[in-house]
């Protein structure tokens, strides 16, 4: 058996990479270092909207580094993709942050199917943003996922899987590149696996390599928007200093000041906050009956805002609508605030 074991893990696999963002670099990257044959990178295709830049594609510039080609379909599950795919004759499909979910189709068009790096830890946290649900919903630990996938979203069998702690102050794009480093090598131990256990026979969608997910245990990590990152004071400082990191470096958290003389409310973009505890900054009445958002001081030291559940966060550094980023002292020195001013 150990000779066998030894022969299936000899083979190289006919692989076709499935990825667009920084993600999948890595896991390419080691992909391309690996025994197997890399057929081609299939990407989304690039967008430029009206009066934008051009959207850099990671996975692009890393397949055109590696002189590896380029398949870049609107649709991946439509017949002309397909009929692409299955030209290729692929031994599997190898998936991470692609960008759609793909049909049973073109999941059986390679031999074995796909796996997918998924940067959590299935059943959590399933969906477009893993990372920075993760962060958000205050998880200790964070992980990597790779799973035999099926047509539904994030559903498969865990082949392997690895867990890391979340930093205390840990952001979306420093966990990111962690997970991503953890995920390139999970790939290869995944496929080490799928060959083992398969003695390199062909291998249907339907056939359960790994351990079944409880969906009854799963959660929801949609893809966040521009409107996620404005503060809602009402929430408690832990939650809004969470929200910080976890929307780094977009669409990033961002409140609203009213000043006299002006008719449109100055945005905000907050880039440092810190939860402070609320005994040092509530020390009258008037301060202890404040409402959220309310200014409860502001020196050089930073902007100290009252939150909801008595909760007390300073703003340390801020980015104001139109300038540059700058200290809260900085800014304070331009724009003097008075205790009793309400963002939001």
């Amino acid at each position: 058996m150990a000779n066998g074991l030894h022969d299936s893990l000899a083979v190289s696999l006919r692989l076709v990479i499935m990825g667009t963002g920084p993600f999948a670099v890595p896991m390419f990257e080691a992909l391309v270092q690996s025994r197997h044959q890399i057929l081609t990178v299939v990407t989304r295709p690039d967008q430029t909207p009206p009066g934008r830049r051009p959207h850099t594609n990671p996975m692009r510039v890393a397949a055109n580094a590696a002189q590896i080609p380029v398949f870049d379909p609107a649709q991946v599950n439509d017949p002309h993709s397909v009929t692409s795919l299955r030209a290729l004759a692929p031994d599997l499909f190898v998936v991470c942050d692609y960008g759609q979910i793909f049909s049973s189709e073109l999941l059986s068009v390679a031999r074995w199917g796909g796996v997918n790096l998924h940067g959590s830890l299935l059943p959590r946290h399933r969906g477009a943003s893993p990372v920075q649900w993760a962060i958000l919903q205050g998880d200790c630990v964070s992980g990597v996922s790779v799973i035999h996938m099926t047509a539904s979203l994030d559903s498969g069998a865990v082949i392997v899987s690895r867990e890391t702690p979340i930093g205390p102050g840990e952001t979306s794009p420093e966990l990111e590149q962690r997970l991503s480093e953890i995920g390139a090598v999970a790939v290869l131990e995944a496929i080490d696996r799928l060959q083992s256990e398969t003695s390199n026979a062909p291998l249907s969608c339907d056939t359960v390599i790994g351990k079944r997910q409880d969906s009854s245990l799963a959660t929801r990590a949609p893809r966040l928007t521009k409107a996620d990152g404005i503060v809602t004071w009402s929430l408690s400082a832990v939650h809004i200093e969470r929200l910080r990191r976890a929307l780094e470096p977009w669409p990033r958290i961002s409140t609203f000041l009213r000043q006299s003389g002006k008719a449109v409310p100055q945005r905000l973009v907050l880039e440092d906050v810190a939860v402070i505890d609320s005994n040092d900054v509530f020390l009258s009445d008037a301060n202890a009956n404040a409402g959220a958002g309310t200014i409860l001081r502001a020196d050089e030291a930073g902007i100290v805002v009252a939150c909801g559940e008595g909760t007390v966060l300073v703003i340390r550094r801020l980015v104001p609508e139109g300038r540059r980023s700058m200290s809260a002292g900085e800014f304070l020195r331009g724009t003097p605030l008075c205790p009793g001013v309400v963002l939001g």
